[in-house]
């Protein structure tokens, strides 16, 4: 699977986790050269607290274009260390 934006392959990896119709790519596959911290949190009453990063390609920002859970919930925990992505990120096989 694929994470494209603007034209440029943000996260790359065979070993994605679909969950709710998203797709959570391993940090290990995500360039993390196009990722800036963001300061929003979210909660999911199943998976935890959700932390953002706005996403930077090629000057362009796309604010809170992708989220983590970087403590989820027992329920949830095949997705530690994984990275979604959604604000007109297209997701390809």
């Amino acid at each position: 699977m694929k994470a494209i934006w603007n034209n440029v392959v943000v996260a790359d990896s065979d070993d994605t986790i679909k969950i709710e119709g998203n797709y959570y790519f391993p940090e290990n596959g995500v360039n993390q050269e196009y990722l800036e911290k963001s300061q929003t949190h979210t909660h999911c009453p199943w998976k935890g607290e959700a932390s953002y990063y706005h996403v930077k390609v090629n000057g362009e920002l796309n604010t809170d274009a992708a989220w983590y859970y970087p403590e989820p919930k027992e329920a949830a925990s095949e997705i530690k260390h994984h990275i979604a992505f959604w604000k007109g990120i297209v997701i390809k096989q």
